[in-house]
């Protein structure tokens, strides 16, 4: 990624200048505060107004959102590779979320709670915008509790904005394809068990931890996937999800033949809740 700041006041383009094929022109000046990342930016941030968003490609399609490759940049100057994750909507999404993840949460307007309770058409739309402003919450929070989480650039209707993380336009692998084995995965282990601690300390457990959706970015392990995110104290099941996450992590990493206590790792973990 560019380190060069590209701000607001950083390019004045010729009036002919025009989004080409697969372009379109950045989305960040029409983002309110509220739905862009946490103060202060990183440098790399591209804000310029005269920036466009190219679309690269498909890094990973799911049931609910695809994940897509985007270059934000002012033409002519250095860019930034981003991830733009998109939750699908009306009839072509296929949301599978667990009401159990929604406990302790509300959704302020009453009628797009009963209609995404109907699943008609247009809840579906809205719950594709309120997972994706789910995961935009959660992964700022995340990023103000110090987890390793790619940075939330911005949200905008369904789709989130983050941090790629990568080597060039290749995404970083997923934990579940290292090829380590035994104490060769002490280092990731302990990193695993500090992430979560990081969202212990913050309150809040993953959900639905697993070497799926941790990556391995040169070594440094990355969380992502965050949109069913628990506040361990308001869900009545949130100490269930937390010792599901430690599990999830601990089965994986035994079976790497790599051993460890997973009654200790939560035990130690709601120490840190309470």
């Amino acid at each position: 990624m560019s380190s060069e700041r590209l701000d607001a006041s950083a390019s004045v383009l010729s009036p002919e200048l025009e989004p080409g094929p697969d372009q379109r022109w950045s989305t960040w000046p029409a983002s309110p505060p509220t739905q862009r990342g946490p103060l202060p930016h990183p440098a790399w941030v591209v804000t310029a107004s005269g920036a466009f968003d190219t679309e690269l490609g498909v890094v990973k399609t799911g049931k609910e959102a695809d994940v897509h490759l985007i270059e934000r940049a002012v033409p002519g100057a250095a860019g930034v590779l981003l991830a733009a994750k998109r939750y699908r909507n009306s009839h072509h999404s296929d949301f599978h979320r667990s009401g159990s993840y929604e406990e302790g949460r509300t959704m302020r307007n009453t009628r797009d709670a009963r209609a995404v309770n109907r699943k008609s058409a247009y809840g579906r739309s809205v719950a594709a915008g309120h997972w994706a402003v789910s995961e935009f919450d959660a992964l700022c929070r995340a990023w103000n509790a110090g987890v390793p989480v790619p940075y939330p650039v911005q949200v905008s209707d369904t789709e989130v904005l983050m941090e790629f993380v990568g080597d060039g336009r290749v995404a970083s692998p997923r934990l579940a394809q290292s090829r380590r084995h035994g104490e060769e995965l002490r280092d990731a282990f302990e990193q695993v068990v500090g992430i979560l601690e990081a969202f212990a300390h913050a309150g809040f457990a993953h959900g639905d931890l697993s070497p799926y959706n941790l990556l391995d970015h040169d070594g440094r392990i990355v969380v992502i996937d965050l949109p069913q995110i628990v506040d361990v104290a308001a869900n009545p099941q949130g100490l269930d999800f937390l010792y599901r996450d430690v599990v999830n992590a601990s089965t994986w990493f035994r079976r790497r033949g790599f051993d460890n206590d997973p009654e200790d790792v939560f035990a130690h973990l709601v120490a840190m809740l309470w």
